[in-house]
């Protein structure tokens, strides 16, 4: 890989890292948020939630820009607005202009979940690109490790009344070297045969260290005339019930597990069970860097397990943990043992749902609605997140524990779905995917 096509991948990358840290540093600041402005838990879960609707229009909405303009000068625009929203709700006035800039940053971080791995994909070589795409979520979980260890630093600082706001303010300096590194990287070669500037296409291929750089351009035009082709095939979602069933599912499994709720709050969640402000924040880089190691153990073990055994491994090892957290929650175990059962339910989520969501949504439909199957599965996602995030302080300030049991008995249920009606699609081409979902159907139809 040479220094050019590195240089690509590292940048687009960095989106993710702005994703993850944009996504996490608010647990920092909940509390704070709550005393300045005098939330009560339904306005501090609007508070949380609004970026997460923010996101799930980002996401539904990137794909024109992309198209039209391209997924690298649609990620500059992208980087101004993390900056703006990181300045914007560092030095908010009032609560509704807060809300506002959060609302900025929500569609942010939805479409840089979009455009970012979309980059990626068009300018690495297909032998390499499986893992250089997945190195996009590896960018996110070093984003939240990031968020946690900035938290605890800028509480360390003892900075007084203005700890939270820099805290938020944070990210606008990830954001704005991303913004500059962006005027350094080119466009993508299939972006630009698909827009009929092949020369420019030929002379980033060729910058990128494509072994034969003419043959490369004559495959993406190929390519291209195919999914052309597809997606005229594919008009409708008519006969296209499983691939969305298992889009919608596993989209909804992963917000279901609590993920996203647990990361937002998780400052809160270690202050309910009695731990100082400063301990919640070290606490948290414990669980932000187990985030990361297993995200790299899943990545490397993936294509060798396959998706379904790291689903059903995690959905057993996820409501275990998650049944652990609400029994200490609730009064009824040790303190001491919620940072362990939380760092095991982090683990567990980071070697099977965390690595195989993206990979498995890509997967199971065909080309000629891939782009919109990925925008199903990524909605459907995003829209789970805004309301679970928005529903967890109204519930857990009635029983602590009752958001983890209802999210352990899901877990549970994830390993029935997942065993009974999930197909392996580990070392299936993805041209003889439809004939492998036929095949793998279960036998009731309740997933047809």
């Amino acid at each position: 890989m040479n220094a050019v096509l590195g240089r690509s991948v590292l940048v687009a990358g960095l989106a993710g890292l702005l994703f993850g840290f944009d996504t996490a540093v608010i647990a920092g600041v909940t509390h704070d948020l709550t005393q300045v402005y005098a939330l009560s838990p339904g306005r501090l879960g609007v508070t949380v939630s609004i970026a997460l609707w923010g996101t799930l229009v980002g996401a539904l909405g990137a794909g024109w820009p992309g198209d039209r303009f391209g997924a690298r000068d649609s990620l500059k625009v992208l980087a101004v607005m993390y900056l703006v929203s990181s300045v914007g709700c560092a030095f908010a006035a009032s609560w509704p202009m807060f809300l506002v800039f959060r609302l900025v940053g929500g569609l942010a971080i939805g479409g840089s979940s979009v455009l970012a791995p979309v980059y990626i994909s068009e300018i690495s070589p297909a032998r390499r690109r499986g893992l250089l795409v997945g190195l996009f979520q590896m960018f996110i979980v070093s984003g939240i490790l990031i968020a946690y260890c900035s938290n605890f630093a800028l509480a360390e600082a003892a900075l007084g009344r203005f700890e939270w706001r820099a805290k938020l303010l944070a990210p606008a300096f990830p954001a704005a070297l991303v913004l500059g590194l962006l005027f350094s990287i080119p466009n993508s070669p299939r972006w630009l045969a698909g827009k009929g500037r092949h020369d420019e296409a030929l002379a980033v291929l060729r910058r990128t260290g494509a072994p034969e750089p003419e043959a490369e351009l004559a495959a993406i035009d190929a390519a291209v005339a195919e999914s052309t082709a597809s997606a005229a095939e594919h008009r409708t979602w008519r006969g296209l019930g499983r691939p969305i069933f298992l889009a919608v599912s596993i989209a909804l499994f992963n917000q279901l597990a609590g993920i996203n709720a647990i990361l937002y709050y998780l400052n809160d969640i270690f202050a309910a069970a009695g731990f100082g402000a400063l301990s919640g924040d070290l606490q948290s880089i414990a669980i932000g860097a187990t985030n990361l190691i297993f995200t790299l153990l899943a990545m490397s073990v993936i294509d060798r397990l396959g998706r379904k055994p790291l689903l059903l491994i995690g959905s057993v090892g996820m409501a275990l943990c998650l049944a652990g957290a609400g029994l200490i929650l609730s009064g009824h175990g040790p303190r001491a043992g919620l940072l362990p059962v939380l760092i095991g339910f982090i683990a567990f989520f980071a070697f099977s749902q965390g690595a195989v969501i993206w990979v498995y949504i890509s997967e199971v439909f065909p080309a000629g609605v891939r782009a919109r199957g990925q925008s199903l599965g990524c909605g459907t996602n995003w829209a789970a997140n805004a309301i679970i995030s928005g529903v967890f302080p109204l519930i857990a300030s009635h029983s602590r524990g009752a958001p983890f049991a209802l999210f352990s008995a899901m877990m549970v249920v994830q390993f029935f779905v997942v065993l009974l009606a999930y197909p392996e699609t580990r070392g299936v081409r993805l041209e003889d995917m439809a004939q492998t979902l036929a095949r793998q159907a279960p036998r009731s139809g309740a997933a047809a």
